[in-house]
């Protein structure tokens, strides 16, 4: 089943069946921002904001706030310009991203897509940009049936800031999952995982921004900027829902 289908039906199933947070169980009222959070969960959520790492988006704390790149991203050397976070990736937002991804829960997506059109920041970083999302080995994406990274990549659209979306990559090595690894043997994993969709074209001063659905080492995008850098775009920058 197609997954806007899919959102279609389970919109429908929420006027039938009121809509419980997923994070806490506890009913979602109307009151609450989000509809699949109860308003408490919904005003949990992390959400970054300046001054925040320039490398990864992880945010600073304390006096020593500074512009420089965190201990997330030491020994990291991206290749990529800036990088972006929505929200620090525990609580609800795992819950979120976990319904998304391992339960087919697609009615999530809007509530993302609302977190990100909430960041009072992003319109004007991403504007005009060209989303790139993270691509899916096939195999995978035909077990999960959706790459959840570019129906994200849909929902941002929705911001009005003039993003477009583009599938550039692709990806090639049907390696282990990444969380189980740390960054050097995730760097191993993703040796020329990635290259060029075939027949895609690359303009150089366009500004290319990578999206992927977390932020946990950054490996998985740098080698997807590399990828784009030896394509041709001179401006590439990265984004993800959650930092973790």
């Amino acid at each position: 089943m197609h997954p806007r289908l899919t959102e279609c039906l389970e919109g429908l199933t929420a006027l039938l069946f009121p809509p419980v947070c997923l994070h806490c169980g506890k009913p979602v009222q109307d009151e609450s921002p989000l509809r699949s959070l109860c308003k408490a969960c919904s005003l949990n959520l992390h959400r970054v904001r300046p001054p925040a790492c320039s490398c990864c988006g992880h945010p600073f704390y304390g006096p020593d706030e500074r512009e420089f790149y965190c201990e997330h991203c030491v020994g990291l050397k991206p290749v990529f310009g800036e990088g972006r976070t929505l929200v620090l990736f525990h609580g609800p937002a795992r819950s979120l991203m976990h319904e998304l991804k391992y339960h087919r829960g697609l009615h999530v997506l809007r509530d993302l897509g609302r977190v990100a059109c909430e960041d009072p920041s992003l319109a004007d970083w991403a504007r005009g940009g060209v989303l790139v999302p993270v691509p899916m080995h096939p195999r995978k994406r035909r077990e999960r049936g959706y790459n959840q990274t570019e129906l994200i990549a849909e929902e941002l659209l929705r911001c009005g800031v003039g993003l477009r979306l583009e599938k550039l990559l692709v990806r090639r090595a049907d390696g282990k999952s990444q969380t189980a690894f740390d960054r050097m043997a995730r760097l191993g994993n993703l040796k020329n995982a990635f290259a060029p969709l075939p027949g895609a074209s690359i303009t150089p001063d366009h500004h290319y921004i990578l999206l992927d659905d977390v932020f946990t080492t950054g490996s998985t995008l740098n080698r997807c900027a590399q990828v784009l850098r030896e394509a041709g775009a001179s401006r590439v920058d990265v984004l993800s829902f959650g930092h973790g």
